[in-house]
């Protein structure tokens, strides 16, 4: 039997999802995206929320440059492979549990849209980062549209137009990671985070996601903003029972 490449770990509260071709430094192939779509559906419902990170030194580089070596953008293997990397990226962002990339390590180009669609990143301080397509005559096709998304202009700019790498550290500063602590420590502080996020209800995470998306790409008024978020937390007091919903301290 060959070996998983995505590893689905239950952590009773919560999940550990990790990319596993260390190998490969978890470049994911259109196989790989399969199996880690497979992985994502059978968390949904069942983890409030869902740890990220790779196998070995790499957290992940995006493509498999095997699969993708010498192929155009007419080849249909290049073609697919694309698409299930959109699938992928779509499926976390839409996924009712809140997503923590723990950033152990090397993170370039589509591997950088991995933590870009996740809720919440931390990475290891020296994690190198970064979008080398331009080196290659190539935009990052993926990852440069959800960091320009993530991070301002100016930052985004550095990443996409000198191809250079950024430590965690500087990632952290940039607000492309909530924050970057040593290696030796990223797990214990990225479990603790998820570990606290699965104390909250559900439904309230599901619906909570929605308005942190919905607001700023589709509602730029102040007022429809306030009422936007009077509405969700309507409906989550509808699904859940007012009886159930216990008042916030301030």
């Amino acid at each position: 039997m060959s070996e998983q490449m995505i590893v689905l770990e239950d952590c009773g509260k919560y999940a550990c999802i990790t990319l596993n071709r260390a190998d490969r430094r978890n470049a994911l192939n259109r196989v790989a995206q399969l199996e880690f779509q497979s992985v994502l559906r059978q968390c949904v419902g069942r983890f409030p929320s869902v740890l990220l990170t790779g196998a070995g030194p790499a957290f992940c580089v995006g493509t498999d440059p095997e699969e993708g070596r010498d192929a155009g953008a007419h080849d249909p293997e290049f073609s697919r492979q694309g698409q299930s990397w959109i699938e992928t990226l779509d499926m976390i962002r839409k996924h009712p549990a809140v997503f923590i990339a723990a950033v152990n390590g090397e993170a370039l180009g589509d591997g950088v849209s991995l933590i870009n669609v996740c809720d919440l990143a931390i990475a290891a301080e020296d994690a190198g980062i970064g979008l080398p397509e331009i080196t290659s005559a190539r935009y990052p096709a993926l990852a440069g549209p959800t960091t320009q998304l993530r991070i301002l202009r100016k930052h985004a700019s550095w990443m996409i137009l000198t191809g250079k790498r950024i430590d965690g550290r500087m990632a952290a500063r940039w607000g492309l990671v909530n924050m970057a602590v040593p290696g030796s420590r990223l797990m214990d502080e990225a479990r603790a985070v998820a570990e606290n996020i699965a104390k909250f209800n559900p439904v309230t995470i599901d619906w909570t996601k929605k308005a942190i998306d919905d607001i700023p790409a589709h509602v730029s008024d102040w007022t429809a903003a306030l009422e936007y978020g009077r509405v969700i937390t309507a409906v989550v007091q509808n699904q859940i029972g007012k009886d159930k919903v216990m008042p916030g301290k301030f």
